[in-house]
């Protein structure tokens, strides 16, 4: 089993920045792939964006590309989401996954932070 703690959403204005933390403490397998999901209220969780770990590839949904950026600490065992030019529709839970494996499934999920930009 391995633990996902999400951090660093809150409250921000349209136009800002915030920058959320995935820490997976105590982890002793490196995952294939990490990635970021949102929930809006009244919608499905989306993909937003992903990491490859060992090689540092990513991907991006295409309502954040540019303005959103996945990045990993692989001594530090975390996983970052830095978010600029925040949008009202970009209010929304945000959870980090992990996939262990290529072409499995995200099967550990953190406990999800809230992001709330307002306009």
């Amino acid at each position: 089993q391995v633990r996902l703690v999400e951090s660093g959403g809150g409250l921000v204005q349209a136009g800002g920045s915030l920058r959320l933390s995935c820490a997976a403490p105590g982890r002793t397998v490196s995952p294939y792939m990490m990635g970021w999901f949102r929930q809006a209220p009244g919608k499905e969780r989306a993909f937003v964006a992903g990491i490859v770990w060992s090689a540092g590839y990513t991907n991006y949904a295409d309502s954040v590309k540019g303005r959103f950026t996945i990045s990993r600490d692989i001594a530090n065992n975390t996983v970052y989401l830095q978010m600029n030019g925040l949008k009202a529709e970009d209010t929304a839970v945000y959870y980090c996954a992990a996939r262990q494996v290529l072409g499995g499934i995200y099967q550990y999920w953190g406990q999800g932070t809230q992001v709330t930009v307002s306009s």
